[in-house]
């Protein structure tokens, strides 16, 4: 009796290990699935800054073929853009794949980056008010509207991977999911918080023309 007792007892943790293995490979298959989601989330994040990023060139080329264009507000444009190569892939072109949703240090830095960015490129179309030639300029019309359009892009896939986020970082905070995602090295993903002001793209659209500025010293 005592040998059948102890076969039962060994079936029985035999057979927990067998359903313990199983919600354990169950649950990491799922918190891979959603890690995948957030990754591939925050690639359409990257990939609309980056082509922002590689719109302004042409922005500040045609712009600076304006007669007397502010220097100061095309080189805070020009500045910023580089501080946003700096931050999103030091190693590499901006836009690259990067870690940055497992560092929340590095998405704040990313994120005060591309803010700057923004409110330089905000200041720049709003200065662009005075000079009427730059509103029949073609060129400068079409990359005002991709522009615009990228703005808006960028808010909206922020805002999914935002959620995308959420939603894994709530699978793995849950029990008793968590103690596999803590086992396996699931980590919360770093939401994309901004800074004051960037929860809403950047104004570009233009109000009716004003004085004409000054005569100023050409950007070389």
């Amino acid at each position: 009796m005592a040998r059948f007792g102890l076969l039962g007892c060994v079936g029985a943790l035999i057979l927990a290990l067998i359903i313990f293995g199983g919600y354990f490979v169950s649950v990491r298959n799922h918190l891979v699935g959603l890690d995948e989601q957030v990754n591939q989330q925050w690639a359409q994040v990257e990939s609309q800054y980056q082509r922002r990023y590689d719109l302004i060139p042409n922005l500040v080329r045609t712009v600076q073929g304006a007669a007397n264009f502010e220097k100061s507000t095309l080189e805070a444009v020009v500045n910023a853009r580089a501080r946003v190569g700096q931050v999103a892939a030091p190693a590499g072109a901006p836009g690259a794949g990067s870690n940055l949703p497992n560092d929340t240090n590095a998405m704040e830095q990313f994120a005060a980056a591309q803010q700057g960015l923004s409110n330089a490129l905000s200041r720049l179309l709003v200065v662009v008010e005075r000079y009427p030639e730059l509103k029949s300029n073609q060129n400068f019309l079409e990359l005002q509207s991709q522009l615009e359009g990228t703005e808006n892009r960028i808010a909206v896939e922020r805002q999914r991977y935002n959620q995308d986020a959420q939603q894994f970082n709530v699978a793995t905070r849950r029990f008793p999911a968590n103690i596999v995602a803590n086992m396996t090295g699931f980590k919360a993903k770093a939401y994309f918080r901004g800074v004051p002001g960037s929860a809403q793209a950047p104004a570009v659209q233009f109000q009716p023309f004003g004085n004409q500025p000054t005569a100023t010293q050409p950007v070389r």
